[in-house]
């Protein structure tokens, strides 16, 4: 069994003198905590702490969050990708409100039950809010343990992340749960980073495997790589007479769900303008064929997703007649956009 009352110290000590000063850390209250972590998922915690401060000032308690509509919801978190963490904030403040009283499981098992929460954030809410010894397992978790103790099994393994979770479990403190889970991930994220690791002012470097045998950027280890998966979209830009376009909700399970776009075609190569005009929107849309259609970009602007790659062309559709749901350009800032199509229209806008 692995002694960890020295390995608890060390890392206490470290985390009183280098903690970042974060507003989550100021809390116990597991709605805001729970609400940092969901905005943590996937994100770097520069980005995370505007939306985090947003979605904190504007939705206060988790009966204003279940009170909100998804489509504002959706359009606070704009720009911050991942958009099935925001329907699945949203929905399980709903349950919350509707089916628990508006009150916070208080113990992982209740925790992970919860929609869109997983081992990691049900470990991460029931150490910090109520002190259970239920250890936390990120990226920079992952990263820590597998140098210090030379650990080789792959982090996105079945087999490691059950051995990760065990061995974190065996080093978890017996006094504060909640602050040694904070400082195992801030050691990650601040020392033992992913490239150049502050090795050399590390509290443990005397102990560290990788440290000893040179094996820093051998681990951890990873499996194979998800193939990355190429997509062709192409985007019908409306644009008619008073300066107005025309927008729809994005529906199905496929990326940006409940989101709002132009209309989409989705080809398996780059197409020309006769594959265009026979989209079936387009001519319920302006069946006369007036208009006059033109590249916005002559070479696809490339977007990269985590497991898909994004080959996008916009297409203007310039036209004199009045188009059926048509907007303004300007009220498009209603809508919640995923990040693409709003980099589009910011410069669209200001053409002159």
């Amino acid at each position: 069994m692995i002694k960890n009352s020295h390995f608890s110290n060390t890392l206490k000590i470290w985390y009183l003198e280098n903690k970042r000063d974060l507003p989550w850390r100021k809390t116990k209250n597991p709605y805001l905590i729970w609400l940092s972590e969901i905005i943590l998922q996937q994100t770097r915690i520069a980005q995370g702490m505007l939306y985090y401060l947003k979605f904190a000032e504007k939705y206060p308690n988790i009966n204003l969050l279940a009170k909100a509509k998804e489509d504002e919801v959706l359009k606070l978190w704009q720009g911050l990708g991942y958009y099935s963490r925001a329907r699945n904030l949203h929905k399980t403040a709903i349950h919350i409100t509707d089916n628990l009283q508006g009150k916070f499981p208080n113990c992982y098992n209740e925790l992970i039950k919860l929609k869109g929460v997983g081992d990691y954030t049900a470990s991460a809410i029931s150490s910090i809010c109520f002190n259970e010894f239920s250890a936390t397992v990120d990226g920079n978790v992952y990263r820590f343990l597998s140098r210090y103790f030379g650990i080789s099994t792959p982090i996105n393994s079945s087999k490691g992340q059950k051995e990760f979770k065990e061995l974190a479990q065996l080093l978890i403190s017996n006094q504060n749960p909640g602050d040694h889970n904070q400082a195992m991930m801030e050691f990650g994220a601040l020392v033992c980073k992913p490239k150049k690791p502050d090795c050399y002012v590390c509290s443990f470097e005397n102990s560290c495997y990788a440290m000893q045998k040179n094996k820093i950027e051998m681990l951890p280890v990873k499996e194979n790589k998800i193939k990355i998966k190429k997509r062709y979209f192409n985007y019908l830009i409306i644009n008619s007479k008073n300066e107005k376009t025309f927008i729809q909700k994005r529906i199905g399970n496929d990326i940006w769900r409940n989101l709002y776009e132009f209309i989409l075609h989705e080809s398996n190569a780059e197409v020309s303008i006769k594959e265009i005009v026979n989209n079936q929107v387009l001519q319920k849309l302006l069946p006369n064929n007036s208009y006059q259609i033109s590249k916005y970009n002559e070479k696809p602007i490339i977007h990269k997703l985590t497991h898909q790659h994004l080959f996008t062309t916009f297409w203007i559709i310039d036209t004199n007649e009045n188009v059926n749901q048509s907007i303004s350009w300007e009220k498009t800032a209603n809508f919640a956009l995923p990040t693409l199509i709003q980099n589009f229209v910011d410069k669209y806008k200001k053409r002159d």
